[in-house]
């Protein structure tokens, strides 16, 4: 069995100050910004993942929750890898687990590609078939995350080819006052384009003209120069 020890190790041999410098910018743990008071060590991602893969099956739940209370960013990362590996191979009772644990952690999942690694992974694809109105709870959450993880689970509704979740969702969040929010509903809605662009523009029809810019952008970054320009001229 694994231990957090034998995680920690191995990411502390594996870390870079140099690395770890770049993303404390990077993800604004500085003074002021949405990351502040997180710590990083300087482990690239592709590292991280290896460590992950090395140890999912061996490194007990219980152990892996205690990886994802660390103070130290990349631990936390390496967690949620690891649990979006026992999540993709796990029955229903060990994959509600874990949907449990992420549900309940969602202060140590505080930064956006926290969020970005596990929502689509582990609470979209609990909830495919299931009641969903916890993602409704998360949107009026103060907690941003919290907020950023109800859209990002309806990624893997949108893969279903299901949208009237990130359709719901964006209209909650329409005037979230968070850049971090306003982006991802607006990529959620550019990947129901990607699969149904007439639905996306029929949802925006009635909308765009009061999303938050940043919102929009996002949302018709793959459009045409052209329905670009009409969208952000207001002359759709």
């Amino acid at each position: 069995m694994a231990t957090v020890a034998d995680i920690r190790h191995e990411l502390t041999d594996l870390a870079d100050p140099l690395r770890a410098a770049r993303l404390s910018r990077f993800l604004q743990m500085v003074p002021g910004g949405y990351g502040e008071g997180d710590r990083a060590i300087g482990v690239s991602v592709p590292d991280q993942r290896r460590v992950a893969a090395r140890h999912w099956r061996d490194l007990p739940l219980a152990e892996t929750v205690r990886l994802l209370t660390s103070g130290v960013h990349e631990e936390r990362l390496t967690a949620l890898f690891i649990l979006v590996r026992k999540f993709g191979s796990g029955n229903d009772d060990e994959r509600s687990r874990i949907f449990d644990v992420v549900l309940a952690h969602t202060g140590h999942i505080d930064n956006w590609d926290l969020v970005d690694s596990s929502a689509p992974y582990i609470v979209g694809p609990w909830l495919i078939d299931k009641n969903r109105d916890v993602l409704d709870r998360l949107a009026r959450s103060n907690l941003v995350w919290d907020r950023r993880i109800a859209v990002m689970a309806t990624f893997a509704f949108i893969k279903a080819g299901d949208f009237q979740w990130t359709f719901r969702l964006t209209d909650q969040l329409l005037r979230d006052p968070h850049d971090l929010v306003r982006k991802a509903v607006g990529w959620m809605l550019r990947e129901v384009g990607n699969r149904d662009r007439a639905a996306e523009e029929e949802f925006l029809a009635s909308r765009y003209q009061v999303m938050p810019r940043v919102m929009l952008r996002y949302a018709i970054e793959k459009f045409e120069p052209r329905r670009r320009r009409e969208y952000l001229t207001g002359a759709v």
